[in-house]
């Protein structure tokens, strides 16, 4: 009897309390999806507004109202995401990004003793993303971009290797066109290829969460004769490119070296500017600097 009385008590004391919520995404956010937050009452019928809603910012170690200085978000078209809609204090981001993934909660302002916590439990929700697939080959910078059509010699070998930047570790594959040949790997490696290497590859980058995620980027092999000659490959038009721009970085840089050792050999013969304090200035018979004469004649002495 004793027990049942507690629990009696225990219930009706935590009945009289309404506890703030906050409620988000059911299902998985991909970036540039709108997400609506919402903050709520347990008991309907309690008042929310004076409530708002904070994020978390992780770098300055704080809470703060969200929506202030934001112009990535906004709430009903204002720039303060707090606004009421229906009488429930919203947060609305129209297209959301990783770097809004929160934390966030629901703040009352009301001066109210009898409720025992003025915030909501803070809610996080991941924002799922994959980039398209980008392709670099072996022993090149990641700079330099796998070609569409890639021409190789006979009997070279070929590495690529396939990336994707994600939200979580993708899974990688490789599919030959009008084959089952499939290599489960993020590097496309075939050594010393031949004319049945030909065809066109396809990199396949899956998200382990998200289904719709899954990007590609497809590349054609082509294998140049044996006869061919070295420049009609790949890598040869890679080099010549490369030599190219080298030499003429060296013509410049030469012919500059040549144009200022020249205009300093020029500056150091020329003539400097004439002295005008050289010019003997006028002398008058009036003026102290005169010398004794006994002419009368007020012309200058020069």
């Amino acid at each position: 009897m004793t027990t049942l009385l507690v629990v009696a008590v225990v219930a009706l004391i935590h009945g009289s309390y309404a506890t703030l919520l906050i409620k988000g995404p059911t299902k998985p956010v991909l970036e540039g999806d709108s997400v609506t937050l919402e903050c709520q009452y347990s008991d309907s019928d309690r008042n929310v507004s004076q409530v708002r809603i904070e994020v978390f910012h992780r770098y300055a170690q704080i809470w703060r109202r969200a929506g202030w200085g934001r112009s990535w978000c906004f709430s009903a078209g204002h720039s303060d995401l707090n606004e009421l809609i229906e009488g429930s204090p919203v947060l609305f981001i129209p297209h959301v990004g990783r770097y809004n993934e929160g934390p966030y909660r629901c703040v009352s302002d009301a001066d109210n003793v009898t409720e025992p916590d003025n915030s909501s439990q803070p809610l996080t929700f991941k924002v799922h993303y994959m980039s398209e697939p980008a392709l670099s080959r072996n022993g090149y910078t990641s700079y330099l971009s796998v070609p569409q059509n890639l021409k190789v010699r006979l009997g070279d070998d070929v590495v690529v290797k396939c990336s994707a930047s994600s939200s979580e570790e993708p899974s990688f594959s490789w599919l030959k066109e009008g084959s089952d040949w499939i290599l489960p790997s993020s590097t496309l490696t075939l050594k010393k290829v031949s004319a049945s290497d030909e065809g066109q590859y396809t990199c396949m980058a899956e998200h382990p969460s998200v289904e719709s995620l899954s990007k590609k980027r497809t590349i054609s092999i082509t294998v140049l004769p044996e006869d061919a000659p070295w420049y009609e490959s790949s890598n040869g038009r890679l080099i010549l490119m490369t030599s190219s721009a080298a030499a003429t970085l060296v013509v410049f840089i030469l012919s500059m070296t040549v144009f200022l050792c020249r205009r300093a050999k020029q500056a150091k013969t020329s003539k400097g500017p004439i002295d005008d304090r050289s010019q003997k200035k006028p002398i008058y018979k009036a003026s102290v600097e005169s010398l004794p004469s006994i002419s009368g004649d007020k012309q200058p002495l020069v």
